[in-house]
């Protein structure tokens, strides 16, 4: 039977899932962690995936990702073969590591968004292993570090400290009102900037520009205080040219 393509979420996030063939484990020694996130970052930067949120359990692993260039399924096979083969010869073993295909799933809105991330945090946890906080192969520790691979910086703009980060993963307690609000009105005031500065109705459109068009709309939206992060989301066009635009 013909593999259908895969369905992308519209805001480029998704939930990912692969799980070892069999129920195999995937990770013997705390080497073998460090080797998977170690491929995380690499190939993170290789493609135009950036990872949000991970926790590799025994048998599988959990992913929270941004993919505005449809680079999911590169990344994946990267991940994969990568992977695989280090395990199998260390391991001395032949054949397939991994469950099939990796599952995933567009994260359509942002209740649905914290739900995910709530969800891979908290697997040690629900699991009896320890307490979310405590795990050591989670990216629980990286929230808000700008010197890691892991991009935290959409999170942290809905849930502010890390106190409140800790609280909701841990328990489910946290002021969203306010946080989203100040979400929600930072994209209203980027869509204000879009329609009467640039004349679009979407952020989307910057992408049809010409190059030097498509820079100095960016370089507008910049000037107006616009974070790099909202203008990925909202544009498409990927953290690296924005960066460049910027500096």
């Amino acid at each position: 039977m013909a593999r259908h393509a895969r369905k992308l979420s519209g805001s480029g996030y998704l939930h990912v899932i692969v799980r070892g063939i069999g129920k195999q484990i995937l990770f013997e020694e705390p080497k073998d962690n460090v080797y998977y996130i170690r491929l995380l970052e690499r190939f993170s930067e290789e493609t135009s995936v950036s990872v949000c949120a991970y926790c590799l359990m025994e048998n599988h692993v959990h992913l929270l990702i941004s993919d505005k260039g449809a680079d999911t399924p590169l990344f994946m096979k990267k991940m994969g073969v990568s992977y695989s083969a280090y395990f199998n010869k260390k391991y001395e073993r032949c054949g397939h590591l991994f469950q099939d295909r990796y599952f995933s799933e567009p994260v359509t809105d942002d209740a649905y968004f914290l739900g995910v991330l709530r969800y891979i945090l908290r697997n040690p946890q629900e699991a009896g292993v320890c307490t979310a906080g405590d795990y050591p192969w989670s990216s629980f520790k990286l929230y808000g570090r700008r010197d890691s691979f892991v991009d935290t910086s959409f999170i942290c703009e809905m849930l502010g400290s890390y106190e409140n980060f800790a609280s909701f993963i841990e328990n489910g307690e946290v002021e969203f009102t306010p946080l989203m609000s100040a979400a929600q009105k930072a994209d209203e005031k980027a869509g204000r900037i879009i329609r009467d500065k640039l004349g679009m109705t979407s952020g989307t459109e910057i992408q049809s520009l010409d190059r030097k068009e498509r820079d100095e709309a960016i370089a507008l939206l910049l000037r107006e205080g616009v974070s790099i992060r909202r203008i990925e989301r909202l544009t498409g066009i990927s953290r690296g040219v924005i960066q460049s635009i910027s500096w």
